[in-house]
């Protein structure tokens, strides 16, 4: 049994076709660039098309795959008429000219009824409702022409299978899905003058909806759900934490949060049919990469670690916030910025850089003690996994245990399983899991007290970042 995994992000597709051991036997990146200008972020959704078939040849390197799923980012739109021909560029999840327009919708329904229905805090200009709001509104001639909605996932398994499908977590946030009872939430639908027969069939994720050259084609999830699915992230007390150029912690759950004013953490449809709360923050990996470029250009990041291992804990009174890109999680703030704060003659380059580390640690801990999580794992993934300093910081501060992941492209993985599930070659995701999944590295807390490095921590922070 071979399965294909794509994860399509914002800009490259990544595939990889795994065997029943979860072993990659090929994979392919192909990268591409989008059309930007100003608050506009497009892409020729034909060319979509043309990168995935491009991605399944070449990952597949004429082996015979069974089965494929693909997972993608959210809220990348397209618009089509009614024999499936797009009317107009795609209009790619990071996209803000909606701006008028989100305003218009929350100022309608307000925040706290968006969130009850579809679990979203905030209304923003990246959601679909909002740019078909804003296509109805500046360009009546392209809206009168559309028939067809798709989201990314959806046009790709269109074009695969001919089915006009969707699934549950891909239309989390589109702003007119109702999560509590997974379906469309016809008051948003009437608002933004569009109706249910231009939208498709809600699916759950791992069903099977056709084939395509042999292959069986099945619903995926969104990216991070996939991500969170191919490292294991699927049982009580597992979370994830990505560290990459932004930090994003993973946590399942049960049911939808009540509402609260002041967060804006996102609730999204999860592919068991529960939920899952996905916090992140701007900044992370991000922080040690300005450091190691502006000042330890001639270092690599395996040389940080050896000079950050120098350092003893707490970095001898140096303390960072990484707000190089303000705040967003737990405190909302975008004016708030870096610091380096309790500088003296003693500190050096190893300083720095452990504080750097030993920042995002404490912005890791910070962010689970507000969602009030008590994980006993978290699993960790992203450039940050490959440091076994960053690793064990994060580990003592948080008195977590961390697990790094054999297959770094868990994406593609969660997509496979997915896939897997869904032609039946496992009982459950859950059971996928436990026969694909290698986990890799252990760090536990070692026992130490490092509470004097997160209370340090949180009391600059709260001097210094206030909530906006």
């Amino acid at each position: 049994m071979n399965l294909l995994g794509i994860d399509v992000g914002t800009t490259s597709l990544k595939a990889a076709a795994f065997n029943d051991k979860g072993e990659i036997l090929f994979s392919a990146t192909i990268d591409y660039t989008l059309i930007t200008k100003g608050d506009i972020a497009e892409f020729d959704a034909k060319e979509y098309w043309e990168i995935c078939k491009k991605g399944i040849k070449e990952a597949s390197n004429n082996i015979t795959i069974d089965a494929l799923a693909i997972d993608t980012q959210c809220e990348t739109l397209i618009l089509t008429d009614g024999e499936g021909t797009p009317v107009y560029n795609a209009i790619v999840w990071l996209d803000n000219r909606a701006t008028k327009e989100a305003e218009e919708i929350k100022s309608f329904f307000q925040n706290k009824k968006v969130y009850e229905i579809t679990g979203q805090p905030e209304v923003t200009a990246t959601w679909p409702a909002c740019k078909i709001l804003w296509i109805k509104k500046n360009l009546p001639e392209v809206f009168s022409r559309v028939k067809k909605i798709f989201l990314l996932e959806d046009w790709l398994l269109y074009k695969l299978t001919g089915e006009f499908v969707t699934e549950k977590t891909l239309q989390s946030s589109s702003l007119y899905f109702d999560i509590n009872k997974a379906d469309w939430w016809d008051e948003m639908l009437d608002y933004i003058g569009i109706t249910r027969n231009m939208l498709p069939q809600l699916k759950n994720s791992a069903e099977v909806i056709g084939k395509s050259g042999g292959i069986t084609v099945v619903t995926g999830a969104i990216d991070q759900i996939a991500g969170a699915i191919g490292a294991g992230v699927v049982k009580k007390g597992i979370v994830s934490e990505m560290t990459g150029t932004t930090m994003v912690i993973f946590v399942p759950c049960d049911k939808v949060p009540s509402y609260n004013p002041k967060s804006i953490v996102p609730c999204h449809y999860n592919y068991d049919g529960k939920y899952t709360l996905l916090s992140w923050t701007p900044t992370a990996g991000m922080a040690l990469k300005w450091f190691k470029n502006n000042f330890c250009e001639n270092f690599s990041f395996k040389e940080l670690d050896m000079l950050a291992k120098e350092v003893s804990p707490g970095s001898c009174g140096l303390v960072f916030l990484p707000y190089l890109c303000g705040s967003t999680m737990p405190k909302y703030n975008p004016d708030s910025r870096g610091v380096f704060a309790g500088l003296t003659l003693e500190h050096g380059r190893p300083h720095f850089i452990r504080a750097i580390l030993e920042s995002v640690a404490c912005m890791l801990k910070e962010n689970l003690d507000y969602l009030g999580i008590d994980a006993k794992e978290i699993r960790t993934m992203g450039g940050g996994a490959d440091s076994p300093l960053w690793c064990q910081i994060k580990a003592d501060i948080t008195g977590k245990r961390l697990v790094t992941l054999k297959n770094k492209e868990t994406a593609c993985l969660g997509s496979a399983i997915l896939a897997g599930v869904g032609i039946k070659a496992f009982n459950s995701v859950e059971e996928a899991c436990d026969s694909l999944i290698s986990t890799d590295k252990i760090y536990s807390p070692d026992g130490s007290d490092y509470n004097f490095i997160y209370t340090k921590y949180c009391d600059i922070d709260n001097l210094i970042c206030k909530e906006d």
